[in-house]
């Protein structure tokens, strides 16, 4: 299978070197030629399998220059049990809701269920191009998938990564997580501003001759594990399956029934991946794209509109606190072709929106729901949840509030997956503001006060975190990303 630029200006390249080099030359994002079909027999002959070999298998359909072997063994390692438990992606029933945990690996966050292969994967395609240089990988965060980014490629041989997050607009522990990583090819970095400043920066060095020419004389060249990269993105099309077989299995739909799926959203990689899922054959009627106060989603599919151009929220759940969703424009690619969608990037890059016609529109609405919840929404869901016995964070608690409205909104009473996608123990103090009991104390404390309150767990990657030393506490101004990124790359490790 073969890979083209959203933008049409770059085409007919291999998964291996889509996955090498993260984004198009032209500035687009990679997307297969074709979308695989996902038969009823595939789906009989995955419903036997764990949650490893129906990666290797799927990714198999997408991944065509990589052997069957190398895929089991990345998946092997990736999804053991030592690294997300026996069940690596439970699913709990919650007021009506399948709630798919997609946070038990070792972040806590579901970028883990990307980020475990996506090293695996990005080592294999350098042999596979006959690249000699190491990858620099850059990576803006909103919290959650640099972490995860750190802790899958931390001392992986002719890898270094350099992660960049905005300095007041993260949870004290993503912000603490990320600050004692370990590893000596690792480097990390705030920022003053919020995460579209970096991420603008990140994807404006990808695309830079000057800053290639630079690196390139370090030995280095660029790469990504943001879900820009289609290794990023691709693993995220497994879970989807596999829940819903989990679903079947259990009785909760029978094989070949319809469900819908909503999924708490920002840069939109996690509910594309569900759109893939959806167009290969998978049988689900209406995706749920759930906003949080940073609604630019929700208006968009509601009017045709995007604008940027608009208040930015930090909230309690900021990982969606996100104005520019990357990923949209895969889903404009597949809707309207690389001419059209080129056309829209380029306007919101100029003038910072853009608009759709009718057509388009309506088309977009056969597939996607989008709704969105304030924060005051956020926390009397929290609040209302645990008290039906369900602890969540608040990214689901939007993903609970948007799925429990679409419901009675639509009167679809079609079987509802919901993406579950931190822990709350990621959150601590939030979650015990919206119960009610935050007490002014530290997030330690506040994680503590968690365990005694709701009888559950927190991980054990979180708990220890209070133990462990801070070694990045730099803060940089956004004008500064670039002079950041060519010291590190200068540094000899």
């Amino acid at each position: 299978m073969l890979y083209n630029s959203t933008r049409g200006k770059d085409s007919g390249h291999s998964s291996a070197y889509v996955i090498k080099n993260g984004i198009a030359a032209d500035g687009g994002l990679f997307v297969p030629e074709t979308i695989p079909v996902l038969t009823k027999e595939m789906l009989d002959k995955l419903m036997g399998m764990n949650y490893a070999e129906r990666a290797a298998e799927i990714l198999g359909m997408f991944l065509t220059d990589y052997s069957a072997e190398e895929l089991k063994k990345a998946a092997d390692t990736a999804y053991s049990a030592d690294r997300f438990g026996a069940v690596t992606t439970p699913i709990s029933i919650a007021e009506g809701n399948s709630v798919l945990e997609l946070w038990h690996g070792p972040t806590s966050a579901f970028k883990d269920m990307a980020l475990q292969i996506m090293p695996h994967l990005l080592s294999l395609s350098l042999g596979k191009c006959g690249e000699e240089k190491d990858a620099l990988i850059l990576v803006a965060t909103s919290g959650d998938t640099g972490k995860a980014a750190l802790a899958g490629y931390a001392d992986v041989p002719r890898v270094r990564i350099q992660v960049f997050y905005p300095s007041e607009g993260v949870s004290p522990v993503q912000k603490l997580q990320m600050a004692t990583q370990d590893g000596g090819n690792v480097s990390v970095c705030g920022i003053k501003g919020n995460f579209d400043d970096a991420q603008s920066a990140v994807k404006r060095i990808f695309t830079s001759t000057e800053a290639a020419k630079k690196i390139d004389g370090e030995g280095l060249f660029f790469s990504s594990a943001n879900s820009i990269n289609w290794g990023r993105l691709a693993p995220q099309i497994v879970y989807y399956i596999s829940a819903y077989l989990d679903m079947v299995a259990a009785g909760t739909v029978a094989m070949g029934d319809a469900i819908n799926i909503t999924v708490p959203t920002g840069n939109f990689g996690n509910i594309l991946a569900a759109y893939i899922a959806k167009v290969m054959g998978l049988p689900v009627k209406t995706m749920v794209c759930a906003s949080n106060q940073n609604n630019i989603l929700t208006d968009f599919f509601t009017t045709g509109v995007y604008d940027k151009r608009r208040p930015f929220y930090t909230t309690s759940s900021p990982s969606m606190d996100i104005l520019i969703s990357s990923n949209l424009e895969r889903l404009l690619y597949f809707t309207l072709g690389a001419e059209k969608c080129a056309a829209l990037m380029k306007e919101l890059n100029e003038k910072g929106i853009y608009t759709v016609d009718e057509e388009t529109k309506a088309r977009l609405a056969k597939d996607f729901a989008a709704l969105y919840g304030d924060e005051n929404d956020t926390a009397e869901t929290i609040a209302r949840y645990f008290k039906a016995g369900y602890l969540c964070d608040p990214h689901t608690a939007v993903a609970l509030y948007c799925a429990d409205k679409y419901k009675a909104e639509s009167g679809d009473n079609t079987p509802m997956l919901v993406a579950s996608t931190a822990s709350p123990y990621k959150f601590p103090r939030a979650v015990l503001k919206a119960m009610g009991e935050d007490k002014g104390s530290s997030d330690f404390d506040c994680i503590d006060d968690l365990e005694r309150l709701s009888g559950t767990r927190p991980p054990k990657a979180l708990a220890e975190l209070k133990n462990k030393a801070v070694r990045f506490e730099g803060v940089t101004d956004k004008a500064d990303i670039d002079a950041k990124v060519y010291a590190f790359a200068a540094e000899k490790l």
